[in-house]
C-alpha cells in the first residue's frame, strides 16, 4: 500500500524528538514533519482544556501540512487530550503514554518507580491504567523543573544532577527494580539517570513501541512512502538552538510562530 504524504509529529518541546528518532530509525524511508511548541513547554503544568487547545492547534498545523498520521509524542498531551483529539479529527493518532504494563508484568520487587509529569500523574487514563495493577507498588515523582532543564540545554548541569538524586533517592530506598520514564524528554536524561541507579534496576521508555505501533498503522492501513526523496521537517516557535543541538546539528529548524 502506497501514501507519499508525511508523518506529523508533535511535542509541548524538544523532547519528542527522543520518539521521532525511533520512528527515523525503524522507517527511514518515510517523509515525516517535527513540531516543538517549546513556546508552551512544559504542558505538564497546564490544566487539561489547555493542553488540549495546544494539542488542537498543533493538529492543525501539521493537517496543513497534508500529514497522513499524527504521533502525539508527549505523555501529557496523550493522556489528557488523544479521546478529544480522535473525536474532532479524521485522521488516525498514535499516543505515547508511560510504559506500566512491561515494568510492572516483570518487577520482581513488586515494585516500581515512574518518574513524569503532573499533567500525565493526574490524568484519568493514567489513573485508569495503574488501577490495573494493584498488585504492583507504583512510587510517583513529577519531574519538577526537569523539562524547563532540558528545554534551556542544561543537560548535564550540576541544577539537573541535583534534581535526578532527589527524585531517584527515595525510589532506590523503596527497591524498585524498574524505573518507568513518563515524558518523552526523559530519555534524554537517561545517561545521568544511569550513574544513579543501581545497575538491577531497568529504565523504560515508550519511544521503540511508538515506533512498532507507527510501522504497524502504516503496514495496516495507510500505506508506506513509495518516493525515493525522503523529506525531514523540524519546526519550533522559540529559538532553534537547542532543537539543533539535540538534533546533533544533522537538520535545519525552521522558528515560525504558531
Amino acid at each position: 500500500m502506497e501514501n507519499n504524504q508525511a508523518i506529523g509529529i508533535f511535542d509541548s518541546g524538544i523532547g519528542g524528538t527522543s520518539i521521532w528518532k525511533e520512528i527515523h530509525h525503524l522507517l527511514p524511508n518515510e517523509k515525516t514533519i517535527y513540531l516543538a511548541d517549546s513556546k508552551n513547554a512544559p504542558y505538564g503544568q497546564k490544566s487539561k482544556e489547555e493542553i488540549i487547545e495546544l494539542s488542537m492547534k498543533n493538529t492543525d498545523f501539521l493537517l496543513q501540512m497534508n500529514c497522513k498520521l499524527i504521533v502525539v509524542a508527549c505523555n501529557t498531551a496523550t493522556t489528557n487530550a488523544i479521546k478529544e483529539l480522535r473525536e474532532k479529527y479524521d485522521v488516525p493518532f498514535i499516543g505515547i503514554e508511560p510504559a506500566i504494563k512491561p515494568a510492572a508484568t516483570n518487577s520482581k520487587t513488586q515494585t516500581i518507580g515512574i518518574l513524569a509529569t503532573q499533567g500525565t500523574l493526574n490524568s484519568e487514563l493514567f489513573h485508569r491504567t495503574v488501577q490495573k495493577y494493584e498488585s504492583t507498588k507504583i512510587i510517583e515523582q513529577v519531574g519538577h523543573g526537569l523539562v524547563q532543564l532540558i528545554e534551556s540545554g542544561k543537560i548535564n548541569s550540576p541544577e539537573m544532577t541535583q534534581l535526578l538524586y532527589s527524585y531517584l533517592n527515595p525510589m532506590i530506598d523503596a527497591n524498585i527494580d524498574y524505573l518507568v520514564l513518563g515524558c518523552s524528554h526523559y530519555p534524554y536524561l537517561i545517561p545521568q539517570i544511569k550513574k544513579i541507579l543501581p545497575n538491577h534496576i531497568q529504565i523504560i521508555d515508550s519511544g521503540e513501541a511508538v515506533a512498532k505501533q507507527t510501522q504497524h498503522l502504516l503496514q495496516e492501513k495507510i500505506g508506506f512512502n513509495t518516493q525515493k526523496h525522503v523529506e525531514t521537517l523540524f519546526y519550533t516557535n522559540t529559538d532553534p538552538s537547542v532543537l539543533k543541538q539535540i538534533l546533533e546539528n544533522k537538520y535545519e529548524v525552521s522558528q515560525i510562530d504558531f
